[in-house]
């Protein structure tokens, strides 16, 4: 704390690099502020953030700690004596400068402050739904009393920040200045509060934002509903809404006394477990053994060739030019090229009308773009996507030819989603450069970059991608190398496992809908329309040689090619599809289902079986959950929870559920490996426990615990 000539204290928060609140941060705080009460040179308060932000909300560290031990008695009880008492009751005004941003606890901070002075450009938001939890430092309470009430429960249930520009409209924030003038700027606003020149505010003690309680209660109530609507699962949302109508009906003291007990409620349920889980998660992925910790510097990757213009080629594209990357995209002649620059221009005005993209930003990423009908441009690349169709003979001349065209330095990506990538480069001499760079569909969406290592690529090759990976917003988890690699191997099942039960009598439309309550974004067979057939038979013979015995054969979808049926791409698949409509049932499919029933000797002659929506449930996911297994066991992933964020990120898992191995260990690997013996002894070998799961499920571990010897193959891809 420095206190200045002018009677004002400026108390600095220095977590470093967000200032998270930590206890300690909020112990400092307790000792800075009594010691400033009792001061007498000290008229006001401001108070900031080291580093050039203000904070990025309490230690989620804390969270995890809670869930280890199940005791809440360690989550700092300071909503009440620090930040109601202290600073807000206090005989001192007190002012927040903030800066960079100020979310969740961070912003709650400043909320209970007089006044918020703030740079243009700070972002200011209550993610902690996100998290499964509730705002826990008065959120529920000062916001609404700041911005209004459908504001304040807009940005709470959407987890939605805004800039501190945007936050003066609302009253969030009392003033904007620059960087250079905020400490200025808020020493000055202090002063004149302290000398009554300015209104002193308490946040918690404000209604005039507030409605009429039978308005609020309305608004409460529709938020409610459409809550449960588009987040059934999300129980936070309601615990959240209760929280405010306490406040509002009792008001806000009364508000804070119940936020707290709901806090320390629902910080234990699964659902906050699962989403706290899934957010260290996602940071664990950029942890590579001898990629992270061996001490290399990124290489400056400036211009990427991509090759093919198709669906996944465009949309690698896209992705790339939206952030700043130089981009060439060939193809084989100038429709087909034109074609995929055509869908590029489409991907942007897409963003545009979902108001993410602006006209300006699309013009300046098209200028990024060059297509090429030959490599001539490839001298000067620092590397190249391969997106051409999952054909190895064509993969593999691609790669002869751009090996001796590009620059030493140049790696040399391929985007196949099941082709082994030595297989690839097998033909060349500079395997060392050779990675997988497994985008998901539409890859300027989808969030997940699964790179793939053989045992020769360069860790260097590796830490580059992975940054470009970041660059390009997506989140890079690094696997080794397999039929399948990470993603698509482990859910190679799901579609198969669907369909066995399709096969057994059960109603597609049934199996889709107890799916899609599960919480997965649509059901198997709407996913295979939607992504098309292509893919689904290119890679069926390379799954079924691969794992032999594990996979369920059938036509189902040759025959459905033969009926007329491409999916949405030609809107009849399992479902009709009309443009600006749902799909729709399609009674006539129960046609081809029957012929190839006929066809699967597995299940010829077999009554349908009569099950409920968990066995749907299990005996689909259980099969997925056994590849993941093999996956681990095989070393394929550094670590359980990698397939936890790519089950989220590229396959829609929900991420409620904390992704795919972390559900299975809240069912337990014992419950999960007599299941599916039950399901072998009736339905054969698709369904056999792997190793893994029989020695976890015999010793009672859960499935993410790590090999206490790792295999060689673990050791080869490390």
């Amino acid at each position: 704390m420095e206190v200045g000539s002018d009677g004002v204290a400026v108390i600095t928060m220095s977590n470093p690099p967000v200032n998270a609140l930590a206890p300690s941060i909020f112990a400092g705080l307790k000792e800075k502020y009594v010691e400033a009460m009792k001061r007498n040179d000290v008229k006001a308060i401001v108070l900031t953030g080291d580093g050039g932000k203000f904070s990025g909300g309490f230690d989620i560290n804390v969270f995890a700690e809670v869930h280890k031990t199940g005791d809440v008695s360690i989550l700092p009880d300071d909503s009440i004596n620090l930040l109601a008492s202290t600073i807000e009751d206090a005989n001192k005004p007190s002012v927040a400068a903030i800066q960079g941003l100020a979310l969740g606890g961070g912003l709650e901070l400043a909320m209970c402050c007089h006044a918020r002075i703030s740079t243009p450009d700070a972002q200011l938001g209550l993610p902690e739904l996100t998290l499964g939890v509730i705002p826990g430092f008065g959120g529920t309470q000062r916001l609404p009393r700041l911005v209004g009430l459908s504001k304040a429960v807009e940005m709470m249930l959407l987890s939605k920040s805004i800039r501190a520009k945007e936050g003066t409209e609302y009253g969030l924030v009392d003033a904007t200045t620059s960087p250079e003038n905020l400490l200025i700027v808020s020493r000055r606003w202090a002063l004149d509060i302290a000398e009554r020149s300015k209104p002193w505010i308490s946040s918690l003690k404000r209604t005039d934002k507030l409605t009429s309680l039978s308005e609020a209660r309305k608004i409460l109530h529709v938020s409610g509903q459409h809550a449960k609507k588009i987040a059934p699962n999300m129980l936070q949302n309601q615990v959240c809404l209760d929280a405010i109508e306490e406040g509002i009906v009792f008001g806000g003291y009364a508000g804070l006394l119940k936020e707290a007990r709901l806090f320390k409620e629902i910080i234990l349920t699964t659902t906050a477990r699962s989403l706290v889980h899934a957010f260290f998660a996602e940071r664990a992925t950029s942890k590579v053994p001898n990629v992270s910790n061996v001490g290399l510097k990124s290489s400056h990757i400036r211009k990427v060739a991509v090759i093919g213009g198709g669906l996944m080629g465009s949309g690698i594209a896209t992705a790339l030019i939206l952030n700043g990357f130089l981009v060439i995209l060939k193809e084989i002649d100038s429709t087909l090229l034109q074609r995929g620059i055509k869908t590029i221009t489409a991907n942007l005005e897409g963003l545009m009308k979902k108001g993410s993209l602006t006209l300006d930003k699309k013009n300046e990423a098209l200028i990024l773009l060059k297509g090429v009908l030959d490599y001539s441009e490839f001298k000067e690349v620092d590397m190249v996507i391969e997106a051409a169709v999952e054909k190895v003979p064509l993969k593999q001349s691609i790669f002869n030819e751009i090996e001796t065209i590009c620059p030493r330095h140049c790696i040399l990506a391929t985007n196949t989603s099941t082709i082994d990538l030595n297989i690839v480069g097998e033909r060349t001499k500079s395997q060392d450069r050779i990675v997988g760079a497994h985008f998901f569909s539409p890859a300027h969406v989808m969030p997940l970059l699964e790179i793939v290592r053989t045992e020769k690529t360069s860790p260097q090759v590796i830490l580059d991608l992975m940054t470009v990976g970041k660059i390009i917003k997506k989140v890079p988890v690094v696997v080794g190398n397999c039929t399948g690699f990470a993603v698509n191997r482990t859910f190679f099942p799901y579609n198969q496992a669907a369909q066995m039960l399709l096969h057994l009598g059960v109603d597609l439309y049934r199996i889709d809908r107890v799916i899609s309550n599960f919480g997965m974004p649509m059901g198997p067979f709407q996913l295979q329309d939607v992504a098309g057939y292509g893919v689904a038979l290119a890679v069926k013979p390379i799954f079924a040689s691969s794992f032999k015995g594990r996979t369920f054969e059938t036509d189902l979808l040759e025959l459905m090619i033969q009926s007329g049926r491409n999916g949405k791409a030609n809107g009849k698949g399992y479902y009709l599809y009309q443009s600006g409509s749902k799909p729709k049932p399609d009674p006539s499919i129960q046609t081809v289902i029957d012929e190839s029933r006929k066809r699967t000797l597995i299940t010829s002659g077999v009554k349908p079986v009569s099950v409920s929506d968990q066995e749907i449930v299990e005996m689909i996911f259980f099969p997925v959950v056994n590849e993941a297994c093999r996956v681990m066991d095989e070393g394929v992933v550094v670590r359980a929870s990698d397939i936890d964020v790519a089950s989220i990120l590229g396959m829609g898992f929900p991420k409620y559920r904390g992704g795919l191995v972390f559900w299975a260990d809240t069912i337990g690997s014992s419950y999960i490996y007599s299941k599916l013996k039950k399901l072998e002894d009736a339905y054969g070998r698709f369904f056999t426990p792997s190793k893994y799961l029989e020695e976890r499920a015999a010793n009672g571990l859960p499935l993410s615990s790590a090999n206490s010897t790792p295999s060689q193959a673990l050791q080869a891809r490390l």
